[in-house]
């Protein structure tokens, strides 16, 4: 998986592409390549591949590369090692097809297997290749049926773009898992798996849905269903403008992003309060009163960070609402065969709004007629358009691989949705004033955490030689410490562990020693007391301390101060300082922030 750009117009396409595989770089890889047409009917397909970063590909590109129809891949291994020969596109045995897929081809060793037998010589290890071989062998008049007869025999996920050196004025894509988009521009056309390729050049894009397939022509396409229905897709226009998308004087996205929290999160609010009713307007809920009452279970879903805020999520809702919740990983939700509850209702939680396992979970809740709602930050996407309702968290493009201002938006959003049910059903007006108080404040308080870089930054070049580090948190800072540590693990690649802090005298307290420091969240609450006894059972270890807390800690080695808010919405706060920990424990580590080995922004395969 990754990213795909296409384009077919007048203008010269490499540079086109080179521009839109630099944008999507976030999202990971470990190779990239181009193949375009030469032009007219007598041209063929050229292509270049590289191991590693665009620029890789940039230098071995020919001198004379030029067309005005291509396409370009940057690559997460799934199949095969990164190299040049597993580098998209892939072609097949005639040259004349050229591909680049996203997603995992389930049955790709058996149709392998028949292919060999037939004689089909594979240059590479890819899952991939055998699309292209597939399509290549197809004898259809179009390729359009080319590419859907070669679809029908695949099982698995999918976004594609498909060239053919016969087929000069068309490029054909399609979808099943794995998002594709379409760009519509002044008489040239776009593809991409993501908006951060277009925006530059148009706001008005077609996403297709799962089983849709697209034919793009420079002046007009056309969008049907892999059985070859017409279907009626049309433009949007994408919200972030192509600045959103730069670094805007910052060293890397992610310290960018740390620091547009608190306007970030001034969107999130913007214009949802409702100081008369002391409650907030969700209009996307698609949820009335009548059926918030009826209730009786919130299930959250989500992968990684989204899991996390969906931790914070189910504590709001049951603190404020008083309506029993839980979060579990969607990834394992979806294989368990969990008991779906009419009376349930289950929440999906994710950033792009296209993680695989978590849209999996959806499709399946919808199938047993389950009552879906998203939490996403991208609008129009699969997640957004498969839910019966739900919220925007308006974090902006997160551009960085780790999350930080999109993981804080939701945690929000959170807030605003167990304060909505929690008004229609027992939560007094008294309460809900305090709590809209307390989400006014949050953008002033954050830049308050953030104004305190400096010194969070000489704190982790102190503890950034530790070989491993533990988290702990009780009850409301539990969430926090595993996010916070996950985003060390993810962005400086010290092994961290988070446990409850009760849970600590179970097990992990023999992990303490002092190359083993402890990172402990201890909100002003009412556990505070014994929160503190744990860190007196860290110390007798000889462990080494750094506390968040609205107040010093005397057991602590060291403590970040955070401001105080509500109760509820302090978890908020405190995992901000962590985000800045973790930074500059990578940036004094050296490690590629923006970009940490292994991972993607957009999990979009199993």
């Amino acid at each position: 998986m990754c990213g795909i750009v296409g384009y077919i117009g007048k203008r010269d396409v490499a540079p086109l592409l080179l521009e839109g595989l630099q944008r999507l770089e976030y999202r990971g890889y470990d190779s990239a390549g181009i193949a375009l047409h030469t032009g007219g009917k007598t041209g063929g397909l050229k292509t270049a591949k590289a191991k590693g970063r665009v620029r890789e590909l940039e230098s071995r590109l020919p001198k004379r590369f030029a067309g005005t129809v291509g396409i370009a891949h940057t690559r997460w291994a799934t199949h095969g090692a990164p190299n040049d020969l597993n580098a998209h596109p892939h072609q097949d045995a005639t040259g004349k097809v050229a591909i680049v897929h996203n997603g995992i081809i389930d049955n790709a060793t058996a149709l392998r297997a028949k292919l060999v037998a037939d004689n089909v010589e594979f240059i590479s290890d890819t899952d991939s290749e055998v699309l292209a071989h597939l399509i290549g062998r197809s004898t259809a008049e179009t390729l359009e049926e080319r590419v859907r007869e070669a679809l029908r025999l695949i099982e698995g996920t999918y976004g594609i773009a498909v060239l053919h050196a016969d087929f000069p004025d068309r490029i054909v894509a399609a979808r099943n898992g794995s998002p594709v988009v379409l760009g519509i521009g002044e008489k040239e056309m776009f593809v991409s798996s993501d908006v951060a390729a277009l925006v530059s050049h148009t706001r008005q894009v077609v996403t297709l849905d799962d089983g849709e397939m697209a034919t793009v022509k420079a002046d007009d396409y056309r969008t049907y269903t892999t059985e070859g229905s017409r279907t009626s897709a049309s433009p949007t226009t994408v919200e972030w403008e192509a600045e959103s998308y730069d670094m805007g004087g910052h060293d890397t996205y992610m310290h960018k992003e740390i620091c547009e929290q608190p306007d970030a999160v001034d969107r999130v609010l913007r214009g949802r309060i409702d100081d008369r009713f002391s409650t907030v307007h969700l209009g996307g809920l698609n949820l009335d009163a009548r059926e918030a009452r009826g209730v009786r279970r919130v299930k959250i879903l989500g992968c990684g960070s989204a899991y996390h805020t969906g931790l914070i999520g189910a504590q709001l809702i049951e603190e404020l609402a008083r309506i029993p919740a839980d979060a579990e990983p969607a990834s394992e939700f979806r294989y368990r065969n969990a008991v779906v509850d009419p009376d349930t209702l289950y929440i999906a939680v994710s950033q792009s709004g296209e993680t695989y396992d978590t849209l999996a979970a959806v499709q399946e809740l919808k199938r047993k007629g389950a009552r879906v709602l998203g939490v996403v930050n991208v609008v129009g996407s699969a997640i957004a358009r498969e839910t019966d309702g739900g919220v925007y968290v308006h974090a902006g493009p997160e551009v960085c691989v780790v999350s930080t201002k999109c993981f804080t938006n939701t945690a929000v959003a959170f807030a605003l949705l167990a304060l909505h049910l929690g008004r229609i059903r027992d939560l007094s007006v008294a309460d809900g004033k305090r709590i809209i108080a307390g989400l006014r404040k949050l953008p002033e308080q954050i830049a308050e955490v953030l104004s305190g870089e400096e010194e969070i930054k000489k704190l982790a070049a102190l503890y950034a030689d530790a070989k491993s580090m533990m988290f702990i948190g009780r009850v409301r800072g539990y969430p926090v410490a595993r996010e916070a540590s996950l985003k060390l693990k993810e962005v400086s690649y010290v092994h961290a562990e988070a446990y409850p802090a009760s849970e600590l005298k179970h097990g992990p307290l023999a992990l303490i020693e002092p190359e083993v420091p402890t990172v402990a969240v201890l909100p002003d609450d009412d556990l505070l007391e014994k929160n503190r006894a744990t860190l007196e059972e860290i110390k007798a270890r000889s462990g080494r301390i750094l506390a968040v807390a609205h107040q010093e800690q005397e057991k602590a080695d060291h403590t970040i101060l955070v401001p105080r808010n509500e109760v509820e919405l302090d978890p908020i706060l405190m995992g901000i300082p962590l985000q800045l920990l973790a930074y500059h424990s990578a940036l004094a580590l050296g490690r590629d922030i923006d970009k940490p080995r292994n991972l993607a922004k957009s999990v979009t395969v199993e």
